[in-house]
């Protein structure tokens, strides 16, 4: 069979490495030229935080080593007041476990270069569909030469929020969408070595809660940090001129001043991002062409696991395909079946990490909150763990994870009433 695989980034070229496994002709087709030449494309990195799900994933093809050759461990997180100490809160109980910051052009070029590797893989760049035949397989392709034509018995579209492959559906009246944009965008900025060393501390994910928006900041192998810009939308356009930028950070964002000597500069040309959560239905037809990753289920960063999502998006398919005997009629419907409800959770569980990260993890309330539930883990350890575990550290599905955490909660929420009625009994004895 000849399978086609439309867009080369991280879902793409990791699906096209388990096909490739399975025996299968794999044409991968871009509409970039090979990002593996030239520059990275600027502010448009978002650094991703691989964590279990992902890793298992690039496990079962033995490309792990390999490819987080070049990632950063985070246990934590680096919460940046305005005034005050810096405060680390580590995400496990027992402080071992880290998600691994990497680079999306990192990461995508080693996935590509594994890809383009795998025998039965060809890569075709500077392809951008625009024409799709669904039910025959038929695709017409833009190129510098000219549109030419392919056809495939298996369309798979893995090209990403602004997927072309779910336009042609919609406009085949196939697949219905709704795309919930988030009132926010995103802005890139850079903090450079210092003297050859981090200007932070590499081991901890840096954020800069400042209750409507923040930023955050993740480590880079050179030594330094990609930091990213989460501010309501129009925000941006209110800071104009050098002046108003400096004293705006110099007032909102203070310690990193003198960490990013590139900041107006990166500040007045890097572009603005928008963040918004993908909802499709269905995301097959006719049981041989199919959306995966964000092209059907895009979600916001802010759980970091949009990519981890996609990878367990491709280990499920890969599931299918070996429960079906590798058809690809029977598997592309229970692929949709089986994931559906975990992608829509963790969506849900993202924008709420959001509201996390922004609001709260600055609180008083917050951190004790983090210490009771960590020392419920440690008394109760496999039968009580955090959502944060859960979703980073296991490949519990998400679902699941979204109704363990509610069971759980409550008895958080039991647990800190009794410490309070207990207080409060302490305190009378006392007067």
């Amino acid at each position: 069979m000849k399978i086609a695989i439309v867009g080369a980034g991280l879902t793409g070229s990791l699906l096209a490495c388990f096909l490739a496994r399975r025996g299968l002709t794999v044409t991968l087709y871009e509409h970039r030229p090979d990002p593996r030449i030239g520059p990275a494309e600027r502010g448009r990195s978002i650094n991703l935080a691989i964590s279990e799900r992902g890793l298992d994933a690039l496990r079962r093809i033995d490309l792990v080593d390999q490819v987080m050759a070049d990632a950063l461990p985070m246990k934590g997180r680096m919460i940046h007041p305005v005034e005050g100490p810096l405060d680390f809160q580590q995400y496990s109980a027992a402080g071992d476990r880290a998600i691994n910051s990497i680079s999306r052009g990192t990461l995508n070029n080693a996935l590509l270069t594994a890809a383009s590797e795998a025998p039965g893989v060809t890569v075709e760049f500077e392809h951008r569909l625009v024409e799709l035949d669904s039910q025959a397989g038929r695709m017409v392709f833009a190129t510098p030469s000219g549109k030419v034509s392919a056809e495939a018995d298996v369309v798979l579209g893995a090209d990403g929020a602004g997927s072309a492959v779910r336009e042609q559906l919609l406009a085949e009246g196939i697949v219905a969408e709704d795309v919930d944009f988030l009132d926010y965008g995103y802005k890139e900025l850079s903090i450079p070595a210092a003297d050859g060393e981090f200007a932070l501390d590499p081991g901890a994910l840096h954020i800069w809660p400042r209750g409507t928006s923040m930023m955050i900041a993740l480590p880079n192998p050179d030594r330094s940090f990609t930091c990213t810009l989460f501010w309501p939308a129009g925000s941006f356009d209110a800071l104009i001129s050098a002046p108003e930028i400096e004293q705006h950070f110099a007032q909102h964002y203070p310690d990193l001043v003198p960490l990013a000597p590139d900041l107006v500069d990166d500040y007045l040309n890097n572009p603005v991002g928008v963040l918004g959560t993908v909802h499709t239905l269905p995301w097959q037809a006719h049981g041989r062409t199919a959306l995966l990753g964000d092209a059907a289920h895009a979600i916001v960063p802010f759980y970091g696991q949009g990519a981890n999502c996609a990878f367990e998006d491709v280990v499920e398919l890969d599931r299918c395909l070996g429960d079906t005997g590798g058809s690809w009629a029977r598997a592309l419907p229970l692929f949709e079946a089986r994931r559906r409800e975990n992608t829509e959770a963790i969506a849900e569980m993202a924008l709420a990490n959001f509201v996390e990260m922004r609001d709260k993890v600055a609180s008083p309330v917050f951190r004790l909150t983090k210490r009771i539930e960590h020392a419920l883990e440690r008394a109760l350890p496999g039968r009580y763990v955090s959502r944060y575990e859960l979703v980073s550290f296991s490949t519990t599905p998400y679902a699941e994870v979204r109704q363990r955490v509610r069971r759980q909660h409550q008895i958080l929420g039991a647990v800190i009433a009794g410490a309070g009625v207990v207080a409060v009994g302490l305190l009378r004895r006392r007067r």
